[in-house]
């Protein structure tokens, strides 16, 4: 755990070049000057104010697979090792618990701005670990995403159809802010505000100058299905109409009362490209999957025309949209 302390000008010259640890209850601190090749120059013993930072967010069980994250780990065991220190040895220097270090170095734990900060002045980096650290905030985002969706995002800027059958939730393309982060709100993230900010961008492409054309299919139960509050919903099924006065995009519904369909099985998207390709993705559990395998996604190109027989045409379905915004 960091700590940070106030103490007398003569016993501490440069906080930043100190390693503290905390002795006894009644918080005597134990401060230990450097020189400026790292040996300690004198010991200072002193009653000091201490203020504790926040504890460190809980270890995972399973080690982060984030690309950065492991970066991170692999440098601060380097660095480490090239100064001839263990975990326990750093841990001291840093004013941090040796469990705190191995958790980082083993990916089990992500560093902070001020452990980057840290290390970067213990080490004399010029701030090579408070850019790998800045790098971790910047892909949290993706590594909070369902497996394969990263991918997905990238293909689905480059394709020139559309088709997105929703079975519970309207599509992230059509999402609006509010609608977003309730859903996002109820997964129990830590970075909800990102999410929503990137599924917002997500949505230029539908208003680009050369968009994609796009088919939006729901089941009647995604309208009538209240996430966040009514009103939430209802600003929801306007923008649904109001996107589907574009030229370039399409919406329908399927009706309750079809009995058994193809769109019962789930939610997926069909990107279609230029040269004729096409590739599917879908969700299951929390894991997201790309398929581009021909076969496969042959099966999800009839299954989204089977569905699409089940649909309302155009203007019915509008109606629909608009009846179930005025039961509101």
């Amino acid at each position: 755990m960091r700590v940070f302390v106030t103490a007398e000008p003569s016993c501490v010259r440069d906080l930043s070049d100190v390693a503290t640890t905390v002795t006894g209850g009644d918080y005597s601190l134990e401060v230990t000057d450097h020189n400026h090749d790292r040996t300690p120059a004198k010991i200072h013993r002193t009653p000091v104010r201490v203020r504790l930072s926040g504890a460190p967010m809980p270890a995972r069980s399973e080690a982060y697979d984030n690309p950065a994250v492991v970066t991170f780990a692999k440098e601060l065991q380097a660095w480490r090792e090239q100064a001839g220190l263990n975990k326990s040895e750093l841990a001291e220097a840093l004013g941090y618990t040796d469990s705190y270090v191995g958790q980082i170095e083993h990916c089990k734990n992500t560093p902070s701005e001020t452990v980057a900060q840290d290390v970067d002045t213990y080490f004399k980096t010029n701030g090579l670990f408070h850019r790998l650290w800045k790098r971790i905030i910047d892909t949290r985002q993706a590594a909070a995403l369902p497996p394969g969706f990263a991918e997905y995002v990238i293909r689905e800027r480059e394709a020139s159809h559309i088709r997105v059958f929703g079975a519970l939730l309207f599509s992230g393309l059509f999402q609006t802010e509010a609608y977003t982060r309730a859903v996002l709100g109820g997964t129990g993230g830590s970075n909800v505000e990102d999410l929503v900010a990137a599924r917002m961008e997500r949505q230029a492409i539908l208003t680009s100058d050369n968009p994609p054309q796009v088919i939006h299919t729901v089941d009647e139960r995604v309208l009538r299905y209240v996430i966040g509050d009514k009103s939430v919903q209802k600003e929801q099924l306007l923008h649904l109409l109001e996107m589907s006065e574009r030229p370039n995009i399409t919406i329908d519904v399927v009706p309750d009362g079809r009995g058994y369909y193809p769109g019962l099985t789930g939610s997926f998207t069909v990107l279609g490209f230029e040269d004729g390709s096409h590739a599917v993705y879908t969700e299951a559990a929390g894991a997201g999957m790309l398929i581009e395998q021909g076969q496969r996604v042959g099966t999800y190109l009839v299954r989204y025309d089977l569905i699409r027989g089940h649909a309302y045409p155009i203007e019915e379905s509008r109606a629909l949209i608009r009846a179930v915004m005025e039961e509101l």
